[in-house]
């Protein structure tokens, strides 16, 4: 299929990324003059309908949640070559894949991320989401007025609701971030599965890398880390998911409590060049 060049009323400027079964466009609204970006299903997965649903399903859950912490959903439309499309947050700095490509985080940076992405990841399972691919392709950066970041979490295309957790699942999710029983068919993943994704996303952001199998305490990688911070994450690395924390929102209390600091801080300001989508 052609390169579009629009969708609806959105221009489409130029490519941003692809995976398994969209591309995402950078584009432009005329109405509002802002920018935008814009997730196009591939045209070889167009004709298969449980796919096809899949795609509506992640934009509906989106604009479900409405929040400022995940990429929020402003479209939804269909190509002239019948290729569903939505329309969402453009995010100006790109991913924290890219960022983490120079690096591990300062301390204190990595872990007020990791609570931005906790308070995220808590809002969806508060609306009964499950996301099931945290990782920091999937955590996207983008300028906030007056100074300063957002992180936003994004793709929910294999994401689950509650009334689905309990139905037949098959394995899903990406290598060093994905929880143990999701690599198991019929491994029902529920909230402690993300809090697995959590616990490598804020090992990754602290050390620069996502844990090894298994895990190693990260003592052992970076003295730096307070020892309480360490005993966090590798109790939310658990392969056990009955041993780990019953919810984000424990993991990013244990967190804070371990680090001396209080889950109200704004993420740091960085000045990074635009990118990304």
């Amino acid at each position: 299929m052609e390169t579009p060049i629009a969708a609806g009323r959105y221009r489409i400027d130029s490519h941003l990324g692809s995976g398994g079964f969209a591309s995402v466009w950078l584009g432009h609204d005329p109405d509002l003059d802002s920018p935008v970006a814009i997730k196009i299903l591939a045209g070889h997965w167009t004709l298969r309908t449980d796919v096809r649903d899949r795609f509506v399903q992640e934009a509906r859950l989106l604009r479900r949640a409405d929040s400022h912490r995940l990429v929020q959903v402003f479209d939804i439309g269909e190509l002239p070559d019948g290729r569903p499309y939505f329309v969402m947050t453009y995010a100006d700095r790109g991913t924290l894949a890219e960022r983490l490509a120079d690096g591990p985080l300062p301390p204190g940076e990595a872990l007020r991320t990791a609570q931005e992405i906790i308070r995220g990841v808590q809002e969806l399972h508060d609306l009964g989401i499950v996301h099931r691919d945290l990782k920091p392709s999937n955590v996207l950066l983008r300028s906030a007025p007056g100074g300063g970041e957002r992180i936003m979490i994004a793709d929910l295309g294999i994401a689950r609701t509650g009334e689905h957790l309990s139905r037949l699942t098959l394995p899903a999710g990406s290598p060093g971030y994905m929880a143990p029983e999701q690599t198991q068919v019929d491994g029902a993943p529920d909230r402690r599965a993300d809090v697995y994704g959590l616990g490598a996303l804020t090992h990754h952001l602290l050390t620069g890398e996502p844990p090894a199998m298994p895990p190693r305490p990260l003592g052992q990688t970076l003295a730096a880390v307070p020892s309480g911070v360490g005993a966090a994450v590798m109790r939310a690395l658990d392969p056990d998911r009955d041993r780990r924390w019953a919810t984000a929102a424990d993991f990013g209390e244990a967190l804070a409590r371990a680090s001396g600091e209080t889950r109200t801080r704004a993420l740091a300001p960085r000045g990074r060049p635009p990118g990304g989508h």
